[in-house]
């Protein structure tokens, strides 16, 4: 079963632009949240991610990964794929 998708955005982002280019390309899908839409989840982010104050912030299965880069280190040491199927 895939694993659940979170990613925390801001238009204009490209950071957010490139995690989500990645994440499309393995075919996942995803719920965004816009922090500058509502800045509630701004706040809901940092609450999950303590420390996190900068976008994008990712979520799989309710666990926070950390932004582009973070995600992208995580694809290039192979260890992506597998969260994202839902097999830490």
């Amino acid at each position: 079963m895939a694993a659940k998708v979170e990613i925390y955005t801001s238009p204009f982002c490209g950071y957010c632009a490139r995690a989500k280019r990645l994440l499309t390309s393995k075919g996942v899908d995803y719920v965004e949240y816009d922090v500058l839409a509502d800045s509630s989840l701004r706040d809901e982010m940092q609450k999950r991610a303590p420390g996190s104050y900068t976008v994008p912030q990712v979520f799989i299965d309710d666990v926070a990964v950390g932004g582009s880069d973070d995600i992208h280190e995580l694809d290039r040491q192979g260890k992506l794929d597998p969260l994202l199927a839902g097999k830490p």
